[in-house]
């Protein structure tokens, strides 16, 4: 088999070329990280765990019309993937108090927002990300207001489907982060969901009980990841079978 060309290589994930002009492989890696990469670890069946809840997220999306960049899962590791140019923004939407936001207004987490609050902040690993306004999103040129205006709607759909979907299964959605960006036909541009949507980029609650089913877990040292990840996974009907151990089958 012929080596692949390696395009990027992330903190959670590779991109290799993929086997048509236009599209990627997106590899999914067992690597965890947080507080911009300060902490790391590795979770034996992450990334299988990622893939198939990205994947089914997505093709989710694509049912109701959301566009994105998936086109399949290649194996339980690799999905192709259509080639975007990605927008240097992290589009964070925000339901419940929690994290960053508890810090900076002093706010109790898991406090209700009035409503769905759109943030972003400029992917920059280097500056940890930092927020920045639709100000400076349109003076440095990233996005124009249209685009801004339509991110805005895009991310707004992506939540109403997913806290839908996460409160059918007990979890409550508290935020989620997602990447967007800009595919072509011909001269006409729309933006798209990009990059993954995964237990790693959001903040999911069990309802009843506010136990962590997200990277928190890791964060803040409360357990297995791998095990969270692998609820989140059964609850939706994605993997059939429960426990790590049946992720480390999988893997293998």
């Amino acid at each position: 088999m012929a080596r692949r060309k390696k395009i990027y290589e992330g903190k959670a994930k590779i991109l290799y070329e993929g086997p048509e002009p236009g599209t990627f492989i997106q590899y999914f890696k067992d690597d965890a990280t947080a507080f911009n990469a300060q902490k790391k670890a590795t979770f034996e069946g992450k990334g299988v765990l990622n893939n198939r809840l990205s994947e089914f997220f997505m093709q989710g999306l694509t049912n109701i019309g959301v566009p994105n960049h998936f086109i399949r899962r290649l194996n339980m590791r690799e999905q192709l993937i259509r080639q975007v140019e990605i927008i240097p923004l992290e589009v964070i939407v925000r339901n419940f108090a929690a994290g960053s936001i508890s810090k900076r207004l002093g706010m109790e987490e898991g406090t209700p927002l009035p409503r769905p609050i759109v943030e972003y902040s400029y992917k920059n690993d280097a500056l940890g990300d930092p927020m920045v306004s639709e100000e400076y999103i349109v003076a440095f040129g990233w996005a124009n207001q249209q685009d801004l205006d339509d991110i805005v709607s895009l991310a707004l759909r992506v939540n109403d489907f997913l806290s839908g979907v996460f409160y059918g299964v007990g979890i409550k959605l508290v935020d989620f982060k997602i990447e967007v960006g800009r595919i072509w036909d011909g001269d006409f541009m729309r933006i798209i969901v990009a990059d993954e949507i995964s237990p790693d980029s959001c903040r999911l609650w069990d309802i009843k009980t506010g136990q962590k089913l997200d990277k928190d877990v890791f964060r803040r040292d409360l357990g297995s990841l791998t095990d969270a990840y692998t609820e989140v996974a059964r609850r939706l009907g994605v993997l059939q079978a429960a426990g790590s151990a049946t992720v480390t089958r999988l893997v293998h």
